[in-house]
């Protein structure tokens, strides 16, 4: 008989993990250990049930631009096991996929079960035993074996290597502190801004599919993105903003959640521009009322927003369009400035940043530099990606890895669908 293997957390990267220790090494005995009632719960959520498996970016250096942190610690990682492989290993099991304008790649289904029950099968099929409502209380290291307690059991569990894979949580936090590990305070990621402006809020729904915006805060320098953006009843959200809060992560919870948010509705336009089609507008519709009559492809509901703001009757037409009133209008489209009031959700997909510091991990196995025998893979780590499918890729990489890893001393090779990675 083989070892042992315990995978604390039935999440991507457990599932993974523990799947790919099973297949590089049958010999092992594979347990998946989730505290709650079911498992791949952020899977189920993730793309608003449909399931954002990975992004089609297949440059491991253009692919690790994505992550605010783990990037430069990923890029080795993404040369073993990328987006490409990810793919493959789930159409080869019958999962079809399909890419979406935007990169991001979804099952054909548009429903998160699929991959949920690819998982599923594809680890019960290996004969890996996977445990709910098996929340662990404590592990400790017991000369070369790990023992588990678990909150409903009074007799451990014994292994002889151990995977933490519980994301985010705070009990996933608290045993790798126990087992040697520094955990980088976890802070919330991907979140949308709230702005008190109740004239905004009358505008909630509508989108531009292209803006930039800057993050201000009083440190450190300004953040610039690029993307669509989305009113809503509470402020904004869209790519744009999330990316943002991404990359602001960490200052923004230094300041509280509050700071300045700049966005140019026009980024292909230049201010000079912007003005001397404002000024074309008295000549080409005088008689036209400003708040009807939009010269620029924004959503009309948007255009009312800052007529409006800048004080521009309803009635008034483009004839009496002061210089005073246009310098305004057009300083409004270039950057228009909003007070962010504190963060809100995205919708369930909760992604923090912080976890257990990279410098202790071995990127080539996952294993602990802090213990022996203890590896680590997913959002533990102090890795996170804009939204996109990024995250869940790092659970895949880092889970596929970590497998190898578990599997130890295995030699030969793996399949992995779209290319062969050597085991050592």
């Amino acid at each position: 008989m083989g070892r042992h293997i315990l995978v604390i957390g039935g999440g991507a990267a457990g599932f993974f993990g523990a799947i790919a220790c099973a297949t590089a090494n049958p010999r092992d005995r594979v347990t998946i250990l989730e505290a709650a009632t079911t498992v791949l719960n952020k899977v189920r959520i993730s793309g608003g049930g449909r399931c954002n498996v990975t992004h089609h970016c297949f440059d491991p250096s253009l692919l690790v631009q994505h992550y605010p942190r783990g990037g430069k610690a990923l890029r080795g990682a993404f040369n073993r096991f990328q987006p490409q492989d990810t793919i493959a290993w789930f159409e080869a099991r019958g999962a079809k996929l399909k890419t979406e304008a935007d990169g991001r790649v979804f099952p054909v289904s548009d429903d998160s079960e699929t991959i949920i029950d690819t998982l599923v099968q594809e680890a019960m099929a290996l004969g890996i035993h996977i445990r709910t409502r098996a929340a662990v209380k404590d592990i400790v290291k017991v000369g070369s074996q790990f023992h588990i307690t678990l909150t409903q059991q009074s007799q451990p569990l014994v292994g002889d290597r151990v995977l933490l894979a519980t994301g985010s949580s705070c009990q996933g936090y608290r045993l790798a502190a126990r087992l040697g590990h520094t955990i980088i305070p976890p802070v919330p990621s991907l979140f949308t801004f709230q702005v008190d402006d109740p004239l905004l809020h009358e505008r909630s729904g509508l989108s531009v599919q292209l803006v930039q915006a800057t993050l201000k805060l009083p440190q450190p320098p300004p953040l610039t993105q690029s993307g669509a953006i989305l009113v809503t009843h509470w402020g904004f959200s869209g790519p744009v903003v999330l990316k943002l809060s991404a990359w602001g992560a960490r200052a923004l919870a230094a300041h509280d959640y509050r700071g300045t948010l700049v966005v140019n509705w026009l980024p292909h336009l230049s201010l000079p521009q912007i003005q001397a089609e404002l000024a074309a507008c008295r000549t080409h519709a005088p008689k036209r009322a400003i708040a009807n009559h939009c010269p620029f492809p924004l959503p009309r509901r948007l255009w009312s927003y800052w007529t409006t703001s800048v004080g521009i009757p309803a009635e008034q037409t483009w004839a009496h369009l002061s210089k005073k009133q246009l310098l305004a209008l057009a300083e409004a489209l270039h950057r228009g400035t909003f007070a962010i009031a504190g963060k809100g959700a995205f919708k369930e997909e909760f992604v923090t940043c912080g976890g257990v510091a990279l410098k202790e991990v071995d990127f080539k196995t996952m294993a602990s530099r802090c213990c022996e025998g203890l590896f680590l893979a997913g959002e533990i780590l102090d890795i996170d990606g804009v939204t996109g499918g990024f995250n869940l890729q790092s659970a895949w990489t880092t889970g596929w890895i970590a497998g190898q890893g578990l599997a130890g001393g295995s030699t030969g090779t793996v399949s992995t669908g779209a290319s062969t990675a050597t085991l050592s």
